[in-house]
Formats: structure tokens, sequence, C-alpha cells
């Protein structure tokens, strides 16, 4: 089974990867007020002029920290090779213990508590970037393997948006609300597994075809 973070990953060099790093921690443990370019520079030891070079204005830095964060959830190469139930049900797998992983990461939380608290303001684009650079780009690559699978003969389903949305609502659920409530992510963590296979298993009782249930 080919696993890779996905074939359109951000292409960051070491070097920016490790800014981001730094711009991520500073979020984490200095929330929006410590997340400006002179402190990001301080703490990663570069320039301003290398930050704003690499990934432009405070904006596009934020939307470089959402997209690196999205990238950790690990999709399928559809060119690797031809799926099976076992393998399809594998990646699924993966793809939301990876998901569930990212969500209840202290970066994740840290920038949807900060979108959030923006959400009253005028001009706040934080939100509109979780969405496009974050779960939608995620919905994409994760959409893919949803068409393979449809391709292979395993899954049926009309719509690719709404098979997709019904496989994140049961892997998530209302567990990132109670995260960003408060609620002990690391507790919650234990369970991820088991919590992963019970989705995936949901999902394909839904949309799982004839193929796919005389293979498993």
């Amino acid at each position: 089974m080919q696993l890779a973070a996905h074939p359109h990953q951000p292409d960051y060099s070491p070097r920016q990867n490790d800014v981001l790093d730094s711009a991520l921690r500073l979020l984490v443990d200095g929330g929006e007020k410590a997340l400006t370019t002179a402190g990001v520079a301080r703490a990663a030891n570069c320039s301003k002029e290398s930050l704003y070079k690499w990934f432009g204005d405070r904006d596009g830095l934020l939307s470089a920290m959402i997209g690196f964060q999205a990238s950790k959830v690990r999709t399928f190469d559809d060119t690797a090779e031809t799926l099976t139930s076992v393998t399809l049900q594998e990646h699924l797998v993966l793809f939301a213990r990876d998901l569930l992983e990212v969500l209840a990461g202290d970066v994740s939380l840290a920038l949807n508590r900060l979108a959030i608290g923006q959400a009253s303001r005028d001009g706040s684009k934080l939100g509109s970037m979780l969405q496009e650079r974050g779960r939608r780009q995620i919905g994409k690559r994760a959409g893919a393997l949803l068409e393979a699978g449809r391709d292979a003969g395993l899954l049926v389903f009309d719509g690719r948006d709404d098979a997709y949305d019904t496989l994140y609502g049961l892997i998530v659920s209302d567990l990132h609300l109670r995260m960003l409530l408060g609620e002990d992510s690391g507790r919650l963590a234990k369970d991820f597994g088991r919590r992963a296979q019970k989705a995936v298993s949901a999902f394909l009782r839904l949309y799982g075809s004839e193929k796919s249930s005389a293979q498993s």
C-alpha cells in the first residue's frame, strides 16, 4: 500500500518548513499577539525580508501554516496501485486517524480558536483560509480516494462531495467542537483508532458496493 502526504504537498524548502514550525509554536505558546512577522523572524532566526519573500504578509504566513498542517493528513496516490476492498479500507482508516490527530493537535485547536475569536471582525480572513486551505484541500484529496474506490467498483455514490461530507461527519462527529471547548484532547486521542475503524465501517455500509462486500 502506497502512503504519502499527498501528491500536491506544499513545496517548501527545509528552511521554510523550519520557519513554519517556529510560527506554529509561537501561535500555540503565545496566541495571536505573538504571531507577528518580527516575532516569527526572531524565533526562526531569519530576516523579515525572507519572510515576506517566502510567504508575503501575515495573512500569507497564516495561509502557509494552514496548508502545512493540512498536508499532514495523508491520502492515497491514485497512480500507485489498484484498490481492493482491503486496501480501500486501510486507506480510509489511515485518513480518518490522520484527520483526527491533526484536528486534535494544539496547532489546529489554536488556529480554529483564533478564527472563532475573529469571526465578528470586519475584514478577518482566517475563517475563510481555514476552509479553503484546510478542510477543502483535505476534502479534495480524500475525494480523489473516494473516486478511485468508485472507479474500482468498490463504492457507489452520485455526488463525491456528499459522500465526503458523510465520511467527515462519521469521523469527526462532535469531537472537534468538544476539544475546542476544552475537553482533554490527549484523553480523547486514546480512542482515535477505534473511532476511525468504526467510522469507516459505517461509511462502507452506506456506500460499499456488492463487489466490496464480496471481497471482504
